[in-house]
Parts: structure tokens; sequence; C-alpha cells
């Protein structure tokens, strides 16, 4: 016989742990899309400049990001380590952790532009088209400045975050989103008097639109009087040692991860080269609107990180196991709505960017197949919030290299070059990837769930 009113019981608790991980995730989330959203303008207006300008944009975004991400990793565990301290009402703590995120986020963005300047032969050793590879070279070289202004705005947007507070860095985000716009459209364009510079211009625009967030949301949190019992112990100059040696050893795992699966991607940008301009222009076309949902469904990640996190401060494990499948449910229902929406409206979505015939024709199918891998993609990323939440990092980043590493690349290589599937071959090949690391990563968070609830009960 059913018992009803444990099974309401159950509802009531799903459904709150549901609102709260929506309430959380929907600042996030917008805040995420609006990042993506100043990619899609920069995509689409300077697609709309010249296909050559596109597909230059495309193969150097891959390498800045390269570049980058591992220090985008670092910081980002910045989110778990203050939830842990907020839910202990360790306030002191949570300042000294921001300023070793700080200070790892200055000196990681000096390292990586010293690095941009080193590699600035690489389109040549990749054999990219002619025509590209000037393009390229110069619009990395100018958006490789923004390396820091980016670091230092993840940093304390993650510090917010973590504190519950998702709504500031959606605040700047989309203040920047229009001050971008409107930076593109005089620069690419050569408007008010200025001349057009096509590609640089929207680097220069990506440049300056970075500096205006890092210097907003740093106004905002060290201004708004939510932040100040959390900042008693910041500060630019004091040792920080202890602090910076505990969100490099947790946040280098994560750092490679995201390394892993952006340069997996940064490689597939570069194979597309190898196919021509128009695929690899189409490439850019279906990365950047799968982008756009993905960093949608970041938001369930950082929302579950956020209060997996807490749990795991409060040695919680009943509301960590509620927390991190709230977050799971809702970012695959948000995904499988971005999946039928990609596969209805791939014609129309793909002639927001470009018109050439050719591009238009593989780009279509390319998103059918990235509509397809969200459910995947949205899996991975929220899973990954939670194991990060609970600080389990290490095994999560050997599943991601797996995944793109020995499956989704090499799959994909041999698909688009021995089976001559062109494009599609290599997206075949993300797709796979992505499922793969969706379902480890998933039975990675219950089954330490699990294991850590037998030992509760053993009193282990």
């Amino acid at each position: 016989m059913l018992n009803v009113k444990k099974i309401r019981a159950y509802y009531d608790t799903y459904y709150q742990d549901l609102k709260a991980t929506l309430t959380l995730s929907y600042p996030i989330m917008i805040g995420q899309v609006g990042v993506t959203l100043m990619g899609f303008i920069d995509t689409v207006m300077v697609g709309r400049f010249s296909t050559t300008a596109l597909a230059a944009s495309a193969v150097a975004n891959a390498i800045f990001f390269i570049l980058t991400v591992l220090g985008l990793g670092i910081v980002s565990i910045i989110t778990p380590l203050v939830a842990a301290s907020h839910s202990k009402g360790d306030k002191e703590n949570c300042g000294a952790i921001l300023s070793a995120g700080v200070r790892i986020a200055i000196f990681t963005g000096i390292i990586f532009i010293g690095i941009a300047y080193l590699l600035v032969e690489i389109f040549y050793v990749f054999d990219q088209p002619k025509d590209v590879v000037p393009l390229a070279t110069e619009y990395l070289v100018i958006i490789t400045f923004s390396a820091v202004p980016l670091l230092l705005f993840r940093s304390f947007k993650h510090f917010a975050e973590g504190l519950s507070q998702t709504k500031p860095a959606m605040y700047v985000t989309y203040a920047s989103v229009v001050i971008n716009f409107f930076l593109n459209w005089i620069l690419i364009y050569g408007k008010l008097g200025f001349p057009a510079l096509g590609l640089a211009g929207a680097g220069y625009a990506t440049l300056l639109t970075r500096c205006i967030m890092a210097v907003g949301i740093f106004v905002y949190v060290f201004r708004h009087p939510d932040f100040k019992p959390f900042l008693t112990k910041f500060s630019w100059l004091k040792n920080t040692k202890a602090h910076i040696n505990e969100i490099l050893r947790k946040g280098l795992p994560t750092g490679f991860q995201m390394f892993f699966e952006v340069s997996a991607f940064a490689g597939t940008a570069v194979m597309m080269g190898w196919l021509g301009e128009k695929p690899q222009a189409a490439h850019q076309i279906a990365i950047n609107l799968a982008s756009i949902t993905y960093m949608a469904a970041t938001g369930f990640s950082i929302a579950g990180s956020i209060r997996v996190g807490n749990a795991y401060g409060a040695g919680n494990m009943k509301q960590i196991f509620r927390a991190g499948t709230a977050a799971l449910v809702l970012g695959f229902a948000f995904m499988l709505i971005c999946c039928l929406a990609f596969i209805i409206f791939n014609d129309p979505l793909v002639h927001l960017y470009n018109s050439n015939p050719e591009v238009v024709h593989i780009a279509t199918t390319l998103v059918v197949i990235a509509g397809f891998f969200q459910l995947s993609d949205g899996v991975q990323v929220v899973s990954l919030g939670a194991l990060r939440g609970i600080g389990d990092v290490n095994i999560p980043t050997i599943i991601t290299l797996f995944a793109y590493w020995i499956v989704a690349l090499p799959v994909g290589y041999f698909l688009c070059f021995s089976l001559e599937w062109a494009a599609k071959g290599m997206w075949v090949g993300l797709l796979l990837g992505l499922t793969f690391s969706a379902i480890l990563l998933t039975l990675r968070f219950y089954w330490l769930v699990h294991a850590n609830r037998k030992q509760e009960k053993v009193g282990v």
C-alpha cells in the first residue's frame, strides 16, 4: 500500500530543493548567457564583415581559451571554498580566499600574455588557410591582454557566488554586453569617425569591455554593504600562502579538466581549418550556438556546486544528495528544450550568422548534431559542479581527459578524414565523448554520496 504522507513529504522536500536551486541559478544563467551573448554579438558582427574574419576569429579564440582556461579553472574553485567557509560561519576566511584568488588571477594572467607572444606562429604550424593566418594572429595579440581583467572579474564573481550573491555578476555582465555591442559597431565597421578595423576592432572592443567588467564588479563588491563583513581579511599584500596553496591544490585539477575540454574543442577548430575556410566558419557558427546553451547550463552547475558545497561544509550527506539531484534534473530539463530548439530551428539560427550557401549547408547539419549533444553536455557540466562542491577534483579530471582525448578527438578524426564524413564526423566524435563523460561523472557523484552515507550509518 502506498504511503501517501511519505510520498508527499518526498515531493515537498524535492520541490523545495528544485526551487532553491532555480532561485540561485537563474541570475547565474542569465549572467552566463550574457557572457556568451558577447561572443554571439562578436561572431555575428564579424561574420557580416567577412567569412575570412569569421574563420580567423574561430581559431584565435580557440587558442586564447586554451591559454586562459587553466587560470579560469583555478579561480573557479573559489566558489565552493567560500561556500563551505560561509556555511561554517567563518566570514574572515572568505575574504582571505578572495585575496589569494586575486593574486593567482594576476600572476597567471601575466604568464598567459607572455606565452601568447611566444605562440603567434602557431597558426602557420597548424597549416591554417593563408588568408586566415594574418587576421587571426593580429586578433590573438590584441585579446591576449584581456587575460588579466578576465581572470580578475571571474575571481570576484566566484567569491560573490560562494556567498550565494549571484546577481552582481549578472548586472555587470549585461551592462558590458551593451558596451561591447557599441564598441563593436564603432570599431569593426568604422563609425563616429573611427576607421573600420574589422576583426581587429572586435579584438579592441573585447579588451576594453573585459577591463570595464573587472572594474565594475570590483567596485560593486567593495561598496555594497552585504559584502563588507566578509572582506575584513582581504588584502592585496598580506601573506595568504596557505590559501593560495589550497586554491592551487583543488583548483589546478579543475583547471586541467577545463583545459582538456577546451583544448579538444580547439583541436577540432584547427582540424576544421584543414577542411577549408567554409567548414571552419560553419564550425564557428555551430560552436557559438552550442556555447550559448552550455553557458546557461553552467548556471545549474554553479548553483549545484554552491548548494552541495554548503551541505558539505555542514556535513549533511542527505542534503548533498538532494542538492546534486535537483541541479541535475533542472540541467537535463533545460538542455532537452535546447535540444529540440536546435533540431527544429537549425536553419533560421544559422542564417543569423551567415548567408553563404555552402557555409549554411554545413552549419545546419552541425547544429542538428549539436542539438543531440546538448543533453550530454548539460549532464556532464552539472555533475562536474556537484563533484567540485564536495572537493572531488582529481578523478573527474581523468574522466575528462579520457572522454575528450581518447574518445572524442580520435573518433572524430577517424570519421572526418578516414571515413570522409567531413565536418559532421568531427561533431559525432564530440557527441560520443560528451556522452561518455556525462555517464561516468554522474555515476561518480552518486557513488561517492552513497559511499559516504553508508559510512555514516555504520559510524565510520
